[in-house]
């Protein structure tokens, strides 16, 4: 993180670990204002690769699994990164700067998928870097936020990911009630002075909580290639196009959406927190077992957040069976149990 945006935060109550803000002093109360009011979170847990160069796109299209055609000044796109047997590496927020492409991951994956990516330039006229620190992040969610934007920003993107782009701040509609603000480190004091006064500043864990709430995944390093794009709901989410060309994993994605059986889908669940060690709370990657299993695991923790009130919310990657007639739980056939709640989209049946 930009150490002159770090050193704003803290002089504004930011507690911070690893170079994420954790908490504005109270993370409990931080979670249920996420819940019930407008809260103002800094995005520093994720990162962003730039790609420029006159063949940006035709390097994008050929390597990730959604359109980037459809990327523009007006829509943003969620998209991924994955191997050859189409297991996920990375889960990408896609915008467009001018003729340049902006990735948005986790920090933590940004530099090995920069390298990553860099593998494929060879020849081509294309040049990836690492601009998080040039960017800072915002996110801002709850019944007000759209009021306090417009009163800031005048316009703003009115259908899901859509995407304006300003001098002073470009903003993406993540949902009904929430959107990211990317801005340069000089205009991010400003923004948030201005934003604070009618939002409670929220620590990161409470955006990671949305995530959650909202059924989008993100691939952390504890579960890159672990999934095929559809066993995270990827199809639903709209992050992968079914008919552009290849790419790398794209005949496995294809065969699994129109000939393959697919037996394990990505769930929204609560972790009851009565019985949990305060030392060892749910985590990507947390394996999930069931008794019809035989002690073979069912799946597996996609992402894991606190909820307002206690226990944990995840994303869970299950066997469909599993789900369906046994009870699911955590790392072990005496650990808690997991209580599945809807998702924010419709399922496929059958």
């Amino acid at each position: 993180m930009n150490p002159d945006w770090q050193s704003f935060l803290i002089q504004h109550g930011a507690t911070f670990e690893a170079g994420v803000v954790q908490h504005f002093g109270d993370t409990a109360a931080e979670l249920l204002a996420t819940r019930q009011d407008t809260v103002l979170s800094d995005l520093g847990q994720f990162g962003t690769l730039r790609v420029s160069g006159e063949e940006a796109q035709t390097f994008l299209q050929n390597l990730l699994s959604n359109d980037i055609r459809e990327v523009s000044s007006t829509r943003a796109q969620l998209s991924s990164f994955n191997t050859a047997k189409g297991r996920m590496l990375a889960t990408l927020l896609i915008r467009r700067e001018g003729d340049d492409y902006l990735l948005q991951l986790p920090r933590v994956l940004s530099e090995a998928m920069r390298k990553k990516l860099g593998m494929y330039v060879l020849r081509a006229k294309v040049k990836i870097a690492d601009a998080s620190e040039e960017i800072v992040t915002l996110g801002l969610s709850g019944a007000n936020a759209q009021e306090i934007l417009t009163g800031q920003f005048g316009e703003l993107p009115q259908l899901p990911l859509g995407f304006i782009g300003a001098a002073q701040a470009s903003i993406i509609r993540i949902g009904d009630t929430r959107f990211q603000i990317n801005t340069g480190t000089p205009q991010a004091q400003a923004l948030w002075q201005a934003l604070s006064q009618h939002a409670q500043p929220v620590g990161s864990v409470c955006w990671d909580w949305l995530n959650i709430r909202s059924g989008i995944p993100v691939i952390l390093p504890q579960t890159q290639e672990k999934f095929v794009a559809q066993m995270v709901n990827f199809d639903l989410a709209g992050g992968v196009s079914f008919k552009k060309g290849c790419y790398p994993g794209q005949e496995i994605v294809a065969r699994m959406q129109y000939l393959g059986q697919l037996k394990r889908r990505m769930y929204l669940a609560h972790i009851d927190g009565a019985h949990l060690d305060s030392s060892e709370v749910p985590q990507a990657g947390d394996e999930l077992l069931s008794a019809a299993t035989e002690g073979q695991p069912c799946g597996m923790i996609v992402n894991a957040s606190p909820a307002p009130g206690g226990g944990c919310d995840v994303l869970a990657v299950v066997q469909i069976a599993s789900r369906e007639a046994q009870t699911v739980r955590w790392k072990s056939l005496h650990g808690e149990a997991l209580q599945f709640l809807p998702l924010p989209y419709p399922l496929p049946q059958g």
